[in-house]
């Protein structure tokens, strides 16, 4: 038992040196309390919202429902996707509780987080989540259930928060459920390596980020600090190269071809290419030399791409990196998932979501299934072309179906998810625009059939 603990915690410390957040909590204590706000629409009008600084940095936005008690009371703690790369705004807290808003008309409190600073850190975001938790019980009380939920980016940070925060000698974890939606959860290096292929392949085919006349610099370093390249003049670029923001008739020949290459190598769709190409850009800035010391943990020996209509030119031709171990081992103690967690875990993804692949879905059973906790995590997928939101029907329909599984021991199936779902739209989903999509009987592929391996 030593030993693990020690080794639990020697991991822990690695991931706050490494990547830059702090120990645990850091033992900061909040700078005041929640200060009672106007809620934004669409939440409840009767509902009562309160926004704060955490004593970290980090700004946060509360909501409870009319006639909540911690008695009988159910907390949503959310954590945001991303990350952001600039500094901490409460809007962005705010955007997401009206996004969210569904959770408070479910009768859920919901609470969320901006995280202290913007950038990479999954470790630190996680910790913000806590933090915040801890801020809700202080001054609202300990609800009856607490349930954690993982959107995008902080699908992952919900996942490490489980792990961090998990039930240790007998005593009662903090968190009673996981909810994990549209989540990029395989661990900061699977998740990214796609887009260290993109830049390559970016420039194989363009040659204009960078363009010859500017200074040259690896792509894994996403871009240099004193860099002046801005979003728009990304944009620009990316169109004089493939046509992407022209209609396709406007195209020349040329264009579409690059464009084809680009998207059919890479395995993307045109709609997310610009995105992709931007978190690629100035994500890996942050990640690389904000968070790393200057060192790579994205490397692409050995890869092989296919898909273009010369692929042996094409892999004689892209620039090729190794990986540091080092950083590698950063950022995975960082971010990657150890699996390790006692909560019911339930999860949903759109099969065609753009942004976050769901092919992750199956990296991250892997990791379940070998820490043994395989038995614990319910996976279910929507026919639905999003990724930052998806049926309002069905958020309300996971978080009932989660808790019936914690209070009731009634394991959730996919079945059971969809049927749920088709009877909570009389009450949500009230313009006839969402409805329910989810597929019971559809499995994710690999993430090799999408993502080339790299070399160990």
């Amino acid at each position: 038992m030593r030993s693990t603990a020690l080794n639990k915690n020697f991991y822990r410390l690695a991931a706050c040196a490494l990547i830059g957040a702090a120990p645990l909590l850091c033992a900061h204590a909040a700078s005041g309390s929640p200060k009672a706000t106007a809620c934004p629409a669409p939440v409840p009008e009767a509902a009562r919202c309160y926004t704060g600084e955490d004593g970290t940095g980090a700004l946060y936005w509360i909501a409870i429902p009319k006639d909540w008690s911690r008695e009988q009371g159910v907390l949503v703690m959310h954590a945001h996707g991303g990350p952001e790369t600039g500094p901490p705004k409460l809007e962005r807290s705010e955007e997401d509780l009206k996004r969210w808003a569904v959770t408070v008309k479910a009768g859920y409190a919901w609470a969320g987080s901006t995280y202290r600073r913007g950038g990479y850190g999954v470790t630190m975001a996680a910790e913000d989540t806590e933090r915040l938790r801890q801020i809700f019980v202080r001054y609202f009380g300990q609800p009856r259930r607490t349930l954690l939920h993982g959107q995008s980016y902080g699908g992952g940070v919900a996942a490490k928060a489980a792990e961090l925060y998990a039930p240790a000698g007998g005593a009662k974890g903090p968190y009673d459920g996981l909810l994990l939606t549209s989540g990029v959860i395989g661990g900061g290096n699977s998740n990214y390596d796609f887009r260290l292929d993109l830049r390559v392949v970016y420039q194989y085919v363009c040659r204009n980020h960078p363009r010859p006349d500017e200074p040259q610099y690896p792509l894994w370093m996403g871009l240099p600090m004193d860099a002046k390249l801005t979003r728009a003049d990304l944009a620009q670029r990316v169109k004089a190269c493939t046509g992407v923001g022209l209609p396709t008739a406007q195209r020349t020949p040329e264009q579409a071809a690059h464009l084809k290459t680009i998207l059919s190598v890479v395995k993307i769709q045109e709609r997310s290419l610009l995105g992709h190409l931007g978190w690629a850009t100035w994500l890996f800035q942050d990640v690389v030399q904000k968070r790393l010391g200057g060192r790579n943990p994205f490397g692409n020996i050995g890869v092989v791409y296919s898909g273009s209509a010369d692929d042996a030119a094409l892999n004689a031709g892209v620039a090729r990196y190794a990986a540091d171990p080092q950083a590698k081992g950063a950022l995975a103690a960082d971010s990657q998932p150890t699996g390790r967690t006692a909560l019911p875990t339930v999860g949903l993804h759109a099969i065609d979501d753009p942004t976050a692949f769901v092919e992750l879905e199956s990296s991250y059973r892997r990791i379940r299934d070998a820490a043994g906790t395989g038995s614990l995590l319910v996976q279910s997928f929507s026919s639905e072309h999003e990724h930052s939101y998806l049926s309002d029907s069905e958020y309300p329909a996971l978080f009932a179906a989660l808790l019936e599984w914690i209070d009731q021991g009634d394991k959730p199936t996919p079945e059971g998810l969809a049927q749920r779902c088709k009877a909570l739209m009389p009450r949500y989903d009230t313009d006839g625009k969402n409805g329910c999509h989810i597929q019971p009987a559809w499995q994710p592929p690999l993430l090799e059939s999408r993502v080339p391996l790299r070399a160990p």
